[in-house]
């Protein structure tokens, strides 16, 4: 039994409270996989160390990657108290422990207010990846099972962009 914090859209917000270290990874990516194991093994150590270890898989989470703005993986995150950190030390279980245990997440420079994951402008973003999800969905029924041609579905996409736009105009 993992005791790794799986995290998604719905209970994202567990990491405002109390200090986490939260990693952004893909199961197709090497580097993700390459830390897999370390990660385990990290959060095997949280109870001792006093913090919740959490991950998010981006490809099922794409709304919370963009609330992070997540642009390259793996990525990770120190949060304490919903104050958010991100952590580019090296990624080995010694460095990991000593980034909480020495208190070296202090020297940081937090996120800034307005790209902080709980702010309104990172909720904005977390709405547009969702959308994009769902256009990217619409896109996939319409080619795979009604077997529309791809560029019929691309035009079928402009007409709406330009009638969407042609009634907000109004």
């Amino acid at each position: 039994r993992s005791n790794v914090r799986v995290l998604c859209g719905s209970n994202w917000s567990l990491v405002l409270q109390g200090q986490w270290m939260l990693e952004f990874y893909a199961p197709w990516c090497p580097a993700c996989q390459q830390i897999e194991a370390t990660w385990e093994s990290f959060a095997k150590e949280s109870e001792g160390l006093g913090i919740t270890v959490g991950k998010v898989d981006v490809t099922q989470e794409p709304g919370l990657s963009g609330r992070f703005f997540v642009t390259t993986l793996p990525t990770i995150y120190h949060a304490n108290d919903g104050v958010f950190r991100r952590y580019r030390g090296s990624r080995t279980l010694e460095d990991l422990q000593g980034y909480i245990l020495e208190r070296k997440w202090e020297a940081v420079e937090p996120v800034a207010g307005w790209k902080s994951p709980s702010s309104i402008m990172m909720h904005g973003m977390a709405g547009l990846f969702h959308f994009s999800g769902w256009i990217r969905q619409i896109h996939n029924y319409l080619t795979g099972t009604l077997g529309v041609h791809v560029w019929i579905s691309y035009a079928i996409f402009i007409l709406a962009t330009l009638l969407i736009g042609l009634f907000l105009g109004l």
